[in-house]
């Protein structure tokens, strides 16, 4: 068998752990790469060839780069051909090279100042050639390495926060980064490299991070055999195939494994994190005159050096409450639950009681009112099932992940950011405690089999009595997690011209203080859900909303809003000219009546690369008038004179829309999941005016094209159109009349329409 056959064997091998394949694709490239040197130099000293980065580490990945330094002394004259005889083989196999040739000076002298350098030399491992260049190298940049422990701990540390910056949590995130985000890979190799400047670790935390490295590692190798290619991102389209090399199958593998890898993630995570603070302190130097000093902050509870401290009298066995007076304390103080404090408490604090203590809800209504410094704390509470005490029904929300581009964060981040932004927004109401209580439990739910909401208001209900709460207050709560998601659908999803969309919502809110937390929640809950979630056009709807709302349940009539076509629209109109108007992002176009005018702009901005957020139609006198409020899918500038161009060849007869949209869609395809099975619901009783269609369907290039064109063909008159794309999932809501001027109400009717949107959708 040839190189490349062994290797390709290796990849494909069942049943081996990702450190066990690693190193044993580091030995086979490693007599492969021995075989070639010998054959590439005429023997002599003066010359070696040794592994650095990953590969010097014995953990070569199927696809991972060989990171390869060819030394020499500077007399060998036949260098430069030696490393010609080295990469251009290893580049005939298709393996990917980063390679340097340095003498043994030179490498030092770059490793002096330039941190990448350095921690690449403290794992270089010789492979072939004269062992003392090797050796010469490898001991002087450990020297140099632990010359100047604070340049490097300083710089080691800047970088790891640079990277969790950029690629953020893997324990956190449905699409992580493996080795670069916060809990990953790399975190592990900093804190190694951290140890060779001096030890840093407590006991016991070698071996629960080298479990938890083997988790990530093992993950990581089956990513590179499943994709073929190199990378360390996890996206959602590869979860499956990922779970099923690691003997995670079935419908519920690739959740299984996403937890696997959050509860690897949080160890390493924490430690990081517990470690660098230790770090930072001794790097700072002696603290102030009151360093050793207790400040008593609660019962129990004092700040000591800058940590919060539980004193050695206080008994968290008989006073549950001592937790949440330490995590409130250190959430406040921006600090940490001291490392001894916290794994005192982790050993002897209860399962909370029911009822919980008098004042632990204000406690943990607090806590989550410091904002931003509460996650930190939340998460060691966590890490160490404190947090599951206090909470039981945490548990099963725990490194959940939510399958779908949409959401950011597994679902218990989801809820710990909810509730902190919820913090910011507490000027708003009445009632921050209920607020932030709500936000952190609005999904807990998910947790449970059967609708979320459901379950979660449930929960809930007994959650909050068995927390103290009255039984007003309880039903504030449990309102919050039923209408959760009335709010943005509702904005998103109907007409807020219609007065009938804003009796209905003052009917199920009920009162102008479940409104006002309502509102609240809303925002906090969608920014924490994810970017695409919350923006000034969503802003604006739900504030609309609230706003007409809160009108009506102050007691009067529904306020009244512009109409439309207002008279400005009715001018054009009547006018009877095809015309094209863009202002802002508005584009209002009036034209002939005749079918198909609505789907045919709808097009028009999908070829440009628009997304529609709403739309609305009318017709008077043998004019139609569409207007579409829109926004760059990608976020670049619009180029409004090629828009209005190709509005006026498609409405002229003289642009082949269709065949540019299947043109645009197969230009952008992109690998991904399975998409979702679209479906089509009806809705005759919200409103008067017309039958509401709500179609759910995988987004994609002229989505809105197909589907208003459908409808034009059955004749359907489309007069108000919301728009709204959820990650991968569109979800348009159209109110629509038959040919007679009438609802949808025939069941054959709307299975026809049913049928010809599935059809368009295929």
């Amino acid at each position: 068998m040839t190189f490349k056959d062994d290797r390709e064997a290796l990849i494909a091998a069942p049943d081996r752990s990702g450190r066990e394949r690693c190193r044993a694709l580091s030995d086979l490239v490693d007599a492969w790469l021995i075989e070639r040197f010998d054959g590439a130099v005429d023997g002599g000293s003066g010359i070696a060839l040794a592994a650095t980065g990953g590969y010097g580490r014995r953990e070569l990945a199927p696809q991972s780069d060989l990171d390869l330094l060819l030394l020499h002394d500077g007399k060998v004259t036949s260098v430069g051909q030696v490393a010609d005889r080295l990469w251009y083989p290893i580049w005939d196999e298709g393996l990917k090279l980063g390679h340097a040739v340095r003498t043994p000076k030179e490498t030092l002298s770059l490793a002096a100042d330039d941190l990448d350098t350095a921690t690449t030399l403290l794992q270089i491992r010789h492979l072939a050639g004269d062992a003392s260049l090797t050796e010469h190298v490898a001991e002087q940049a450990l020297a140099q390495w632990r010359k100047r422990p604070k340049k490097w701990l300083t710089e080691l540390h800047h970088g790891v926060a640079a990277r969790h910056a950029q690629y953020g949590e893997v324990a956190f995130l449905l699409e992580p980064d493996l080795k670069e985000g916060r809990g990953g890979l790399r975190d592990v190799h900093a804190l190694h490299w951290a140890e060779l400047v001096h030890p840093l670790l407590h006991g016991g935390d070698e071996a629960v991070l080298t479990r938890a490295y083997d988790t990530l590692l093992d993950v990581r190798v089956a990513l590179h055999r499943h994709t073929g290619r190199a990378g360390d991102r996890l996206n959602l389209q590869d979860q499956d195939g990922v779970a099923a090399l690691l003997g995670e199958s079935g419908d519920g593998g690739a959740d299984a494994l996403m937890k696997r890898v959050a509860a690897a993630a949080r160890t390493i995570g924490w430690v990081s994190d517990e470690t660098w603070d230790r770090v930072d302190s001794s790097l700072a130097g002696p603290r102030s005159r009151t360093a050793g000093r207790d400040r008593p902050l609660d019962e129990g509870v004092v700040l000591r050096d800058g940590d919060v401290h539980v004193v050695a009298e206080a008994s968290p066995a008989d006073d549950p409450a001592l937790v949440l007076r330490a995590a409130q304390a250190a959430a406040a103080h921006r600090t940490r639950i001291e490392r001894s404090s916290l794994e005192r408490l982790a050993a002897e604090v209860p399962l909370f009681p029911d009822p919980w203590p008098p004042g632990a809800r204000d406690l943990l209504a607090g806590l989550l009112l410091t904002g931003p410094p509460a996650i930190g704390v939340l998460e060691s509470l966590d890490h160490k099932g404190l947090l599951s005490r206090i909470l039981p029904e945490w548990e099963p929300v725990r490194s959940r992940p939510q399958r779908n581009a949409y959401h950011r964060f597994t679902v218990d981040r989801h809820l710990c950011e909810a509730a902190v932004g919820a913090a910011a927004l507490a000027d708003r109401v009445g009632r921050p405690d209920l607020l932030v209580i709500g936000a952190l439990l609005h999904d807990i739910g998910k947790g449970y089999p059967g609708d979320h909401t459901e379950v979660g208001q449930e929960i809930v209900a007994a959650m909050a009595t068995r927390m103290g709460y009255p039984p007003p207050d309880v039903d504030l709560l449990v309102a919050m997690v039923r209408h959760h998601l009335l709010l943005p659908d509702v904005a998103t999803r109907r007409d807020l011209s219609d007065d009938a969309t804003i009796e209905r919502v003052a009917d199920e809110v009920g009162s102008l203080e479940a409104l006002e937390l309502l509102a609240a929640l809303t925002e906090a809950d969608s920014i924490a859900t994810g970017p695409a979630a919350w923006g000034e056009w969503k802003a604006g709807l739900v504030a609309q909303l609230t706003a007409r709302t809160a009108f009506r349940l102050g007691g009067g009539e529904t306020d009244r809003v512009a109409p439309f076509p207002d008279a400005g629209q009715r001018a054009l109109m009547a006018a009877g000219e095809r015309t094209v108007r863009i202002d802002d992002h508005t584009i209002t176009v009036v034209t002939p009546d005749r079918p198909g005018v609505f789907s045919r702009v709808a097009g028009v901005l999908a070829l440009n690369g628009l997304d529609v957020l709403e739309a609305a139609a009318a017709s008077e006198n043998g004019m139609a008038l569409s207007q579409f409020t829109v926004a760059s899918s990608f976020g670049s500038a619009i180029d409004w004179d090629r828009v209005e161009a190709d509005l006026e060849r498609c409405l002229a007869g003289r642009l082949a829309l269709s065949a540019r949209l299947a043109e645009r869609a197969k230009a952008y395809a992109r690998p991904g999941p399975p998409p979702r099975a679209p479906e089509v619901r009806f809705d005759n009783e919200a409103t008067h005016r017309a039958t509401i269609i709500e179609v759910h369907a995988t987004d994609g290039i002229g989505v809105l094209n197909r589907i208003t064109r459908a409808l034009a063909e059955l004749d359907l008159d489309i007069r108000t159109a919301k728009v709204q794309t959820l990650g991968d999932e569109v979800v348009d809501a159209f109110y629509v009349l038959d040919a007679d001027g009438e609802k949808i109400g025939d069941p054959e009717h709307q299975g026809e329409v049913r049928r010809a949107l599935l059809f368009a959708l295929k």
